[in-house]
Order: C-alpha cells, then sequence, then structure tokens
C-alpha cells in the first residue's frame, strides 16, 4: 500500500448530457462511483472524493466506504475547481504526499494493476508526470509529483489537467490504458457499458 500517494476521485459533475447522475449508475452490482473507490483503495489507503452535484445521493451512496469525502461548492465551475479543492484538502491530510492520482467516475474499466503502473513508472522514469494512454491521448487516471501542484492550483474552468499535460511533454512518461476512452457521458455509453461487460 502506497502512503506517499493519494488518489482523489473526482466526481463533483452534473451529467447533464447523461440525464442522471453517472455516480449512481449501476456497475458490478454496486454504483459506479463505489466500484472506482473500491479500486482506488487496493492501491492507496488515502483516497479523497470530491463531490458536488447531487451530492446528498451521491454522499449516501458512499458513506460507508471508509473513505474521505469532500465537497465542493464551487463544482459549478468545472473540473478545475475540484482539482483546487482535492489538492487543498491534501496539504492538510496527508503530511508526507509525494503525488497524487487523479481520477475520474466514470472510466469503469481502470484497475488496481493501472494505479500501481502510473506510481512505478514515476520512480523508474523520473518523470513528474504519468498519465494514462488511450486514443493517442495521455489522460486520466494521471499521477502528479507534489512539484506539479502549485501548477493545478492556477487551472480554471472544465478543461481539468489536460491543458497542463498537453504542454509537459519533456516531464511527461505513460502508460497504456486501451480502455481508457469508455466513459459514461451520454445513455448511449452506458448501453455500451453493459454490452460490452456482458460480453466480457
Amino acid at each position: 500500500m502506497d502512503t506517499e500517494t493519494a488518489i482523489v476521485i473526482l466526481a463533483a459533475g452534473q451529467s447533464s448530457r447523461l440525464g442522471q447522475p453517472k455516480q449512481l449508475l449501476p456497475f458490478k452490482g454496486k454504483s459506479l462511483l463505489l466500484h472506482i473507490i473500491q479500486t482506488a483503495k487496493k492501491v492507496s489507503d488515502q483516497v479523497f472524493v470530491i463531490i458536488g452535484a447531487d451530492n446528498v445521493r451521491v454522499q449516501s451512496n458512499i458513506k460507508n466506504a471508509d473513505v474521505k469525502i469532500v465537497f465542493n461548492d464551487k463544482w459549478e465551475e468545472g473540473m478545475a475547481s475540484s482539482i483546487r479543492c482535492g489538492l487543498s484538502v491534501l496539504k492538510n491530510e496527508v503530511p508526507d504526499l509525494k503525488s497524487a492520482i487523479f481520477m475520474v467516475c466514470d472510466q469503469p474499466f481502470v484497475t488496481s494493476d493501472l494505479l500501481e503502473n502510473l506510481i512505478r513508472e514515476k520512480d523508474l522514469s523520473g518523470k513528474s508526470i504519468v498519465a494514462s494512454s488511450y486514443s493517442e491521448i495521455a489522460g486520466t487516471p494521471v499521477l502528479f509529483d507534489e512539484s506539479i501542484f502549485p501548477e493545478l492550483m492556477e487551472l480554471k474552468g472544465d478543461i481539468g489537467a489536460r491543458k497542463i499535460i498537453a504542454k509537459s511533454r519533456d516531464r511527461l512518461a505513460t502508460v497504456d490504458f486501451p480502455l481508457g476512452n469508455v466513459d459514461m457521458d451520454t445513455a448511449e455509453d452506458y448501453k455500451r457499458l453493459l454490452a460490452q461487460k456482458a460480453l466480457m
């Protein structure tokens, strides 16, 4: 269990295109968010979940998950606000923190092996950013060394951390995650997920 890497799960969005909270979509006998939480907890005992929209329902769903739940009262400003919110809490809660992995709540095929590979690749490469690679994208889950935290705190809007990743090729390593492009933005995405799961 890694003690110097915290995991922040970004779960504050409204899921407007989906029409219902993606955090609560059923997957493998539990909510999608709870599935993601259980995966993260296999890697770190410092797991923080940032909630916002539908916070009462979401918090009720994960209240027994033994994670730190953080309400982002600026969630409507976009994903960057949740990143800043998570980092602000980490600084106080995890004194030995050396790096943080940021995850979203709607990539159902994230595994604990992938998260461990991000940490391992940071140690092997010496790079300060290790992103997951899929469909020619470097994205989430993504690990940031503490040296990048000040840049993350400057993020605005709904772009998230991709702006920093895109301009950081010299500081970037990647880990293959072929199923990283499976996410839950629309009802059709969820239908495809269920069909894909049935074939696995």
